[in-house]
């Protein structure tokens, strides 16, 4: 207890002082990515000088090796089987998509652009068809010309949720798929032509069960990378995906190793002005202890924390009270919300009266601080939307003096579940990430108030929602009654961030399921009734609704809407933070060369 206090304490003075102190002046560029070359740009490092619509040393200066590091594990390399965030901001650097976010900072990097296709889909019977056309002279690693056929394969092999159990299921479940399909390794034969048609090498067409406004937004998601299937090697193809983008794979890139990117000789840049392919090697380093990643960022060893949510509560008292290390970082404000699961299939959790108890005992300050307090961490959240997100309203039904816990309320929600002196479960978290592993301990403290003891079990990253955290055999088998958890927006509207993780309907027992604790039939409804709400105020009232319903069933667990504390490593250029990416944009990286 005494060592959690001083910790607390000595992250919130410092946070006092990094908050008073200022960034110094900076030769920054608003818009666009800048035609100062690498020797001409006289940039000085400045707090946030890479955010708000800032562009950071502007270069288009091409040449050099830019370093990353994750403190963990991708969860796939392959476009069909991931879905963190930084693996799709990595990722546009060695595939292409039908769109792609527009490489620009701020808020203009949530536009959705061509990338592939020539332009943006184009809709027809009613909003239920959508039409693109592929670019000419698109060509694979190889050399081997990327048609229609390679996009359609790439979708329908991210199908098969057991071969590839993460990723998004967006297209899953509203393409037309026919009954009893399978993906193209179960049912290889099967017509398509439904949901997916390829009448020439450069068309396709998409037929989804309903109208969808936001096509756009989810052809720009990593299952439309292209596939060559004469190259498809199933669950190893993560090892070596074939480039449709600027980079391809110096060999092959096993799981758990460290790997590097080349330059791929076939990119045309004349088919891709999104990709500016500035650094001549990419360098990924993996499963860095994060406070050692932090200190090699610090000293300059490498460029980029991969993952992109912030510096650890560690680093925070040296970083922002040392002015010239607080100039190189950047302190945006995210869509994205840190949060805890509660499965209801887990006894005695099942129980809304235990759920409600977890809800009233918890302490979200201290939840607050586990992440570095309101600077890295961000505000205390009430419920599921953030503020950046249209159609948030702040919901607060179970609101305690200071956000620190109401233990005598939490007592007489045990006293009604039928278990007044409290219970025992576990919670799970990241196991690479000491964020998650200090809100587990905050929790573990806030909890024993009311006798509800917590086990913390950490997980691999990497397989944390494969085969752990999100896959409900194993939380029922392993008594995972809290899951630390995280999400971030696809897109900037109430879908793109909720439904992914509150419709049921994503929940698969192969496990993969990035909804780990809401089943409610109401909320399955509303979404669908959304979905095809034209008109944008009654949809965001919705998107309101849905949130009111989920926190009525204490299924989750708010923690802070998010912020972070990002370091820019030294020599980098041309730096700056997308709105789309929520963190800086790894296609527009460049390095310093002398």
């Amino acid at each position: 207890m005494k060592k959690s206090t001083i910790a607390t304490a000595a992250v919130s003075a410092a946070l006092a002082l990094g908050l008073a102190a200022c960034g110094g002046p900076t030769q920054t560029q608003t818009g666009g990515t800048g035609q100062q070359t690498g020797g001409q740009a006289a940039a000085q490092d400045a707090f946030n000088a890479a955010n708000s619509g800032k562009v950071f040393n502007p270069s288009t200066k091409k040449g050099g090796t830019l370093k990353f590091a994750n403190s963990g594990d991708w969860d796939s390399l392959d476009p069909a089987n991931t879905y963190y965030g930084y693996a799709w901001n990595f990722g546009r650097l060695y595939y292409r998509t039908l769109t792609v976010y527009k490489t620009a900072p701020g808020a203009e990097g949530n536009e959705v652009v061509p990338d592939l296709a020539e332009s943006l889909g184009k809709p027809s019977d009613g909003g239920k068809t959508y039409t693109y056309t592929l670019k000419q002279g698109l060509k694979f690693e190889d050399g081997t010309p990327i048609t229609s056929k390679d996009v359609a394969y790439g979708v329908m092999r991210s199908f098969d949720k057991e071969t590839f159990p993460n990723g998004p299921t967006y297209l899953n479940d509203l393409l037309d798929w026919p009954k009893d399909y399978k993906g193209p390794y179960k049912t290889p034969d099967m017509d398509v032509s439904s949901a997916i048609e390829t009448p020439d090498d450069r068309t396709i067409v998409f037929h989804f069960k309903q109208p969808f406004a936001s096509v756009d937004y989810l052809m720009q998601m990593s299952p439309t990378a292209p596939v060559p299937k004469a190259k498809d090697t199933g669950t190893k193809y993560r090892e070596h995906v074939i480039s449709s983008g600027p980079y391809m794979f110096e060999g092959e890139a096993p799981a758990g190793k460290n790997f590097a990117l080349v330059r791929n000789p076939h990119w045309d840049p004349a088919t891709d002005p999104n990709r500016p392919a500035l650094p001549d090697r990419i360098e990924v380093s993996v499963n860095v202890e994060a406070n050692d990643l932090d200190n090699r960022l610090i000293n300059g060893d490498i460029h980029i924390d991969i993952a992109g949510s912030g510096m650890q509560p560690a680093s925070l008292s040296k970083v922002l009270t040392d002015p010239a290390l607080k100039a190189r970082t950047d302190n945006p404000t995210l869509s994205r919300l840190w949060y805890v699961s509660i499965p209801t299939t887990v006894k005695p959790l099942d129980n809304i009266e235990c759920r409600k108890a977890v809800m009233y005992a918890a302490d979200l300050t201290g939840y607050q601080t586990a992440y570095g307090g309101p600077v890295n961490g961000g505000d205390i959240a009430t419920n599921l939307l953030p503020p950046t997100i249209p159609g948030h309203k702040k919901i607060e039904l179970y609101q305690t003096p200071g956000y620190k816990g109401d233990v005598e309320k939490a007592k007489q929600h045990l006293q009604a579940c039928g278990q007044p002196n409290g219970f025992e479960t576990n919670i799970a978290y990241r196991a690479e990430r000491p964020k998650e592993k200090a809100t587990a301990e905050s929790l573990q403290q806030s909890l024993a108030r009311v006798g509800i003891k917590l086990t913390l079990k950490p997980y691999p990253q990497g397989e944390y929602f494969a085969q752990y955290a999100g896959n409900p055999k194993f939380v029922r088998e392993n008594n995972i009654g809290l899951a630390v958890n995280g999400w971030g927006s696809d897109w900037n509207d109430g879908y793109g961030f909720l439904q992914q993780i509150v419709d049921s309907r994503v929940i698969r027992e192969t496990g993969g399921s990035s909804n780990i604790s809401v089943r409610i039939p109401d909320v399955d409804k509303l979404l669908d009734q959304a979905a095809s709400e034209t008109d944008a105020a009654k949809r965001e009232a919705i998107w309101s609704q849905i949130d009111q319903r989920v926190m009525e069933e204490a299924v989750v667990l708010p923690g802070v809407w998010a912020k972070s504390l990002l370091m820019r490593g030294k020599g980098l250029t041309n730096v700056f933070i997308s709105d789309s990416q929520q963190m800086y944009d790894y296609v527009a990286l460049g390095v310093a060369q002398p």
